[in-house]
């Protein structure tokens, strides 16, 4: 497919608007609305893809995130860990990473599963090599 513009993406848009409420789960496969959302939806997601890319999570992002889930401060969970909260706020901020026995502990108790930090730590030691 050819680049698509962003009047193309602004069209495919509006467009999308107009077609969902006109399926559903039942409609079928066949449906020419269904067809062509398939198809506006599509330009629309190459579109998004290249010009509002998704990074990885960063493990601060992780934490922050978990702590509003659980409705938790960095405060709250610097006592339970036994470290300060301002080391927490560098973990949030970027300043540092915590360590891999911390940062398990941090998934344990922010229910965070342990295999996206896992992934987080081998990808940057990756580009550390």
């Amino acid at each position: 497919m050819n680049k698509i513009s962003k009047a193309q993406y602004e069209f495919a848009l509006a467009r999308i608007e107009e077609l969902l409420p006109l399926v559903d789960g039942n409609t079928p496969v066949t449906d020419k609305n269904l067809i062509e959302l398939t198809i506006v939806s599509d330009i629309v997601e190459e579109y998004e893809t290249e010009h509002f890319p998704i990074g990885k999570p960063t493990i601060g992002i992780l934490i922050k995130n978990a702590l509003g889930e659980k409705g938790m401060t960095q405060k709250n969970l610097a006592a339970i860990l036994g470290i300060s909260p301002s080391r927490i706020n560098d973990f949030i901020v970027g300043r540092a990473e915590p360590s891999l026995k911390i940062a398990s502990q941090i998934c344990y108790i922010l229910n965070i599963p342990s295999d996206v930090i896992m992934d987080i730590y081998a990808e940057s030691v990756n580009q550390a090599i």
